[in-house]
């Protein structure tokens, strides 16, 4: 005897071929089933006791095909031939699985539908003669319009049986056979045995198909109605008796607790803080509206720890505490002169700004208090890495004596990190203007925006479109931070930017800020630097006293010269301080009392020198020019490169260069032909010639015109084989016509001539009013040539 396995899946197998027509029997093993029937092309699993264990082994051990028959009524224990249906399936073992001492498990799978002929008795199985009666197919419109008629009607009952999986649904769209779509819905719904045998009997496929949609539409109908009985129980709940009942449980567990009364304790503090603050009326507003909410609220609610963060950050801010500010002219320039060597010009500027601002908070407090618009200036400092923009910013807040606090904007992209996330979002939390603000303690802090020009922006928003009202007097007054979602008063706050370069800022947040140039140090400055600021820090960072190390000048100006070529002072330091490091080694192990850094004991300590001076190799091959350029870490020279080959007149340029710096090369190349005969050049030259002009540093990008001078130098000095002077650094910008352009950054480029060791340098003659900001000591060093024509290079740089 066999039962169905229940925890096993019903499947079709991946056979469409129907039986043909056969008209003889042949004799099989029939193994009855329980409460199930088989149908062709399914794999059926059964569970084997009893008699049929035996039937299985021997069907094994021949062919493995037996007759599987429906047992009409399923209590008998033992069935007769009487006991089972006529009409079958024919099946194949496919294997038998042993369940340890329990009954044993097969899976077969259905081949053919049969009739019984004849039975044979004596055995230990029942075995009969079968006839195949293989189903009536017609084809036609019809089988067609009914097989999508049960292809929808058995996704539909399947989509309202609970725990249906998806996969059930896809594996029926994917039948195209009508007999193998027919048992396929036919074992995987909910029909009755009897059901599923009568449709086992029915010769036509077209008639099996209607008689199963009129048991499908049946079995649809009970199960929408199921849905709906559902639906109205649950709609009939009463939902006030429901809360009523579940708050007294909540009244009675807080009861229990003890939480009762501390919750009332903490909104009594949070009340009396509110009260007691000297926040705005629209804040005040805000936070008891919040302390309402919360007092109706659990504190096991999720969104209790919410409020109280909200409540927390509304009265930590310094709504009314302000700094007592300075306006001591002399006091506030004693404090900046002690800070900083050298930048006087900016250190003029900053006591302009501290003298104003001391000026107008006094007569405006008398004559019309709250006028402060003129008050509102942005400060921009703008140079390389090192040359002191954020002490600067922490000398001016000293000066005032305001409070001071930064924000790095390098590399912020997201909108939210200026104006804060909304409270709707988990986690939110106030913008880094807000948090500075709270950092602070005070509401006129000077706040320095750090790296303004390294700001980027995504999908995320325009974290520069967010600072123009943070930077507009006009509007700051109210800036409203989306987390707080009140208005805060950022006028008395100083703002003061820092960038290391201009062109990247956008346009309007630079409209709202005034540039401060800084544009390095010479030597002398950074050697005063260094026995003023930087020794006496590291001497006393490295826990060592005055008596044990000296620098001598020398020393110092060895390290400027030989280990470091920056504007700032940043790597000067850091050498300093591995000479520190080194001399606490020969402080420990051989017991010296003293040490005296010479420029050999720099060369001992700090290994050989990381750069010479650009001159020492003179140039003596033609084709080669020095162009003075400016980077984002200041000024710096650029050798410019030129050779000729055999070729047809064209021009390659490398050195990744820009588009506009491509086109100066350009222009120079067509000067250079269109001069030739002045040059006593061979015009038939640049016919037969290729020019390869090359920039060093190949990896780093370049671009601008002011390496147009010195391209026509180095072309003309390759065609004439004439070298150019190598102590000699160019610049300016060029036209066809041979003029010479102004171009920018004069400072920072004769500074890094200067530090290259450069003696002369060739400037357009529109910008001799730039070598007035040069320092005297750099300018009485070299030789300044200004010129208006190319004309006037060629004479004085050959």
């Amino acid at each position: 005897m066999t039962h169905s396995d229940s925890n096993a899946p019903v499947g079709a197998n991946d056979s469409t071929e129907h039986t043909p027509i056969d008209t003889h029997t042949e004799r099989l093993p029939i193994l009855p089933l329980r409460d199930m029937v088989a149908f062709p092309m399914m794999k059926i699993p059964v569970i084997i006791a009893g008699s049929s264990a035996t039937l299985v082994e021997e069907a094994m051990a021949s062919d493995r095909m037996v007759g599987l028959l429906t047992v009409k009524d399923a209590d008998v224990e033992e069935p007769q031939p009487e006991h089972l249906y006529d009409v079958g399936t024919t099946a194949k073992i496919l294997h038998v699985r042993n369940k340890g001492d329990g009954p044993v498990v097969a899976l077969l799978e259905g081949a053919h539908r049969f009739r019984v002929s004849a039975w044979h008795s004596g055995g230990p199985y029942l075995e009969a003669d079968i006839l195949r009666t293989p189903e009536v197919l017609e084809p036609g419109n019809e089988l067609e319009a009914l097989q999508r008629q049960l292809k929808t009607t058995v996704k539909d009952v399947l989509s309202m049986t609970p725990n249906t999986p998806e996969e059930a649904l896809e594996v029926i769209s994917q039948f195209d056979d009508a007999l193998q779509l027919t048992y396929v819905a036919a074992t995987n719904v909910n029909l009755s045995a009897e059901t599923r045998q009568s449709l086992l009997e029915i010769d036509s496929v077209v008639d099996k198909i209607r008689e199963l949609l009129a048991h499908l539409s049946h079995e649809k109908e009970m199960l929408d109605i199921g849905r709906r009985i559902q639906s109205e129980i649950r709609e009939k709940m009463d939902n006030s008796k429901r809360e009523f009942f579940l708050r007294q449980q909540l009244d009675a567990i807080k009861k229990e607790l003890g939480e009762t009364e501390s919750g009332s304790a903490e909104s009594d503090e949070y009340r009396d803080r509110i009260t007691q603050s000297r926040m705005s009326d629209e804040a005040r507003k805000e936070a008891l509206k919040e302390m309402e909410r919360l007092e109706q609220m659990s504190p096991q609610s999720a969104e209790y720890p919410m409020i109280r963060t909200y409540l927390d950050w509304l009265l930590d801010l310094p709504w009314a505490a302000v700094s007592e500010e300075r306006g001591d002219v002399p006091a506030a320039r004693g404090v900046l002169d002690s800070d900083h060597f050298g930048l006087e010009e900016v250190k003029e500027r900053l006591i302009e700004f501290i003298a104003v601002r001391s000026l107008m908070k006094e007569r405006n407090s008398l004559e019309n208090p709250g006028d402060t618009g003129a008050m509102g200036v942005i400060l921009c400092l703008v140079g390389p890495p090192g040359v002191g923009k954020t002490s600067l910013g922490r000398s001016v807040a000293r000066a005032m004596g305001r409070e001071f606090t930064r924000m790095s904007l390098g590399g912020v992209r997201d909108e939210s990190e200026i104006r804060g996330h909304r409270r709707t979002y988990i986690g939110a939390m106030p913008g880094r203007i807000i948090q500075g603000i709270k950092r602070a303690g005070t509401r006129n802090p000077v706040f320095m925006l750090d790296e303004i020009d390294k700001i980027g922006q995504d999908w995320r928003g325009d974290p520069s479109s967010a600072l123009l009202e943070v930077l507009d007097p006009a509007q700051n007054s109210a800036f409203r931070d989306h987390y707080l979602d009140v208005d805060f008063d950022l006028s008395d706050v100083i703002f003061i930017a820092t960038a290391n370069q201009l062109d990247t800022i956008p346009g309007p947040l630079r409209d709202r800020m005034e540039i401060i140039q800084i544009d390095g140090y010479t030597e002398m400055e950074k050697l005063q630097i260094a026995k003023r600021h930087l020794i006496p820090r590291q001497i006393m960072a490295h826990s060592l006293r005055e008596d044990e190390v000296t620098f001598m000048e020398d020393a110092v100006l060895k390290i400027i010269r030989d280990y470091t070529r920056e504007a700032g002072v940043r790597s000067l330091e850091r050498h300093l301080a591995a000479i520190c490091r080194k001399g606490i080694v020969h402080l420990n192990e051989q017991g010296w009392t003293h040490v005296v850094i010479t420029d050999a004991m720099v060369r001992q300590y700090l290994k050989r020198e990381r750069f010479e001076s650009e001159i020492s190799e003179a140039i003596r091959i033609p084709g080669i020019a020095t162009g003075l350029a400016v980077t984002s870490v200041g000024g710096d020279i650029l050798y410019i490169e030129a050779s000729k080959m055999a070729g047809k007149g064209r021009l390659t340029l490398t050195g990744k260069l820009g588009d506009v710096m491509k086109e100066s090369a350009e222009i120079a190349f067509s000067y250079v032909r269109s001069k030739a005969e002045q040059l006593h050049i061979d015009p038939d030259i640049f016919e037969t010639t290729d020019v390869h002009l090359h920039v060093p540093a190949g990896a780093l990008p370049k671009d601008g015109p002011s390496a147009g001078v010195a391209m026509v130098m180095a072309l003309a000095g390759l065609f004439t084989n004439r070298p150019v002077r190598s102590d000699v650094g160019i610049t300016g910008e060029i036209t066809l016509r041979g003029r010479v352009l102004p171009v920018g950054g004069i400072k920072m480029k004769v500074l890094a001539a200067h530090r290259a060791g450069l003696s002369t340098v060739i400037l357009p003659r529109r910008n001799e009013k730039d070598l007035d900001d040069i320092p005297r000591e750099v300018a009485d060093a070299m030789t300044f040539i200004l010129a208006e024509r190319l004309d006037d290079v060629l004479e004085a740089a050959f």
